[in-house]
């Protein structure tokens, strides 16, 4: 077996941010307290070790009182003053990384996690995992039920063991971004689906969703995983934004599939029209009529500067949105 290097981007980024800014980088980012190699039947793997976390923005809302018992006319959504909490908190957290010249490359409420109360006094006999004395043997080579290859996935799987996959953070230089990066399918600027272009602002794109999403308790872009995600993502971003600068529009292959020679949507069909079939028209809404229909728990005057902020935030050139530290001066964020 090979040895695995310890100069992973994630430790290179991590002990950065220990040199440049020890006490600053502690207030936003897990702190690592160790790392060790471990040796198994799936290989060499590095395994880092953080202080204890909480759990994430995406599965504490459901634990929130006001939320149980459930009913099926809830609304479960953060409230307002926590919800904007939140955002500050996390734009924080942005800024600082950028700041040291660090792009996250992930930026989505499941990797924004709330900090836990003080445990040193709690017994260690409560902390600790109890032992799967099944989970020792080996069972043959795991296959994922669809045929596709999974590049997550353990090669092999102990009998009988559960595994919590945990997305690691992928946090990149500026000056050395990878070439695909794993930001979630409905927080990707449109660059970086039409050109693959990576940039530091496709983390401010993303944190210009995660506003609309805290704020109403829907996504803004909502796109399940098909064989057409891109085009769904595409049409919605149009839909909701606007039509697409001519530099982008040119690299979308298939639009011809959805709009005319003179840029007209006339079909909404993924993949195309049916020979025989008519185009498929659905009802375009655009960001501000989707904030409105979710109907938050705004003002009629702070929804409008609401929804004036996540249009500053999604603009189609990424040279002209805003960074992490302008965002943070924005009123709406100033008052908590």
């Amino acid at each position: 077996m090979s040895e695995i290097s310890g100069s992973t981007t994630e430790l290179r980024t991590l002990r950065h941010i220990t040199e440049v800014a020890p006490v600053e980088g502690n207030r936003y980012i897990t702190r690592l307290l160790d790392e060790f190699e471990h040796r198994g039947p799936n290989g060499v793997h590095k395994c880092l070790v953080f202080e204890p976390m909480g759990p994430s923005v995406n599965t504490m809302v459901e634990e929130l009182p006001q939320f149980k018992p459930r009913r099926r006319e809830m609304k479960i959504r953060y409230p307002l003053r926590m919800a904007k909490s939140i955002l500050k908190q996390s734009l924080q957290a942005l800024a600082f990384l950028h700041e040291n010249g660090i792009a996250h490359g992930d930026f989505q409420p499941g990797n924004i996690l709330f900090t836990l109360n003080n445990i040193d006094s709690t017994p260690g006999d409560l902390l600790r995992q109890e032992e799967d004395v099944q989970a020792r043997s080996i069972s043959p080579p795991i296959q994922r039920l669809d045929g596709r290859k999974d590049k997550w996935a353990p090669r092999c799987a102990a009998t009988g063991a559960v595994y919590l996959l945990r997305r690691r953070i992928q946090a990149y230089f500026v000056t050395d971004p990878p070439e695909k990066p794993v930001t979630p399918v409905g927080l990707r600027a449109p660059e970086l689906i039409l050109t693959g272009a990576v940039n530091n602002t496709l983390d401010v794109w993303s944190f210009g969703c995660i506003v609309f999403e805290l704020i109403t308790g829907q996504p803004l872009f909502c796109v399940p995983y098909s064989e057409m995600e891109d085009d769904d993502h595409l049409l919605s971003l149009t839909a909701q934004l606007g039509a697409l600068p001519d530099e982008l529009f040119k690299h979308w292959t298939t639009s011809s599939l959805y709009f005319t020679p003179e840029r007209k949507l006339f079909n909404c069909q993924l993949g195309g029209v049916a020979p025989g079939q008519k185009p498929l028209m659905l009802e375009q809404a655009s960001m501000e009529e989707s904030f409105d229909r979710a109907r938050p728990d705004l003002d009629e005057e702070e929804a409008h500067k609401m929804k004036a902020l996540i249009r500053w935030i999604l603009q189609y050139d990424p040279a002209k949105r805003p960074s992490p530290a302008e965002i943070l001066s924005d009123p709406w964020f100033c008052d908590i």
